[in-house]
């Protein structure tokens, strides 16, 4: 357990192979799956293996700044949201950094837009890794 970092509930991240610094992202032990906000989701077929290309809002303070991106698609999954509701979302692989970490994870490409943060890091993404304090906010990141 020595080698697990202290995390609170909220974060910054940053998703280098998606030239994305500085994301806040909302710490859920609550959720198996790592999630991303995008908008505007195209599938398209590159050197014949299926790739997306979607918009997403870097910046939770300008939600005016959009910026497009592409990855390939590692899977497509049914999701069961925290509503219930069940939804079929692309799944795809990235290095995610905090701190001074950097590993690879997956994430599901969804309309996070009601809310609060565009992105959720699930147990997953932080198995063996991470312990969670959620009293805490901001750990290894400041904002």
């Amino acid at each position: 357990m020595t080698n697990k970092h202290l995390v609170g509930a909220l974060e910054l991240c940053n998703l280098p192979e998606l030239a994305i610094e500085n994301l806040n992202i909302r710490v859920d032990t609550g959720a198996a799956t790592s999630s991303l906000h995008v908008d505007n989701i195209e599938e398209f077929e590159r050197d014949g293996e299926n790739w997306v290309s979607f918009d997403i809002h870097p910046n939770i303070h300008d939600v005016d700044q959009i910026v497009r991106r592409e990855a390939k698609v590692k899977a497509v999954k049914q999701i069961k949201s925290s509503t219930a509701t069940r939804e079929r979302r692309y799944v795809i692989k990235t290095d995610i950094v905090l701190a001074e970490m950097r590993w690879p994870i997956q994430l599901t490409l969804t309309d996070r837009s009601e809310m609060t943060y565009l992105m959720l890091l699930g147990r997953e993404a932080m198995s063996g890794r991470l312990i969670v304090d959620p009293e805490l906010e901001y750990v290894l990141t400041t904002p």
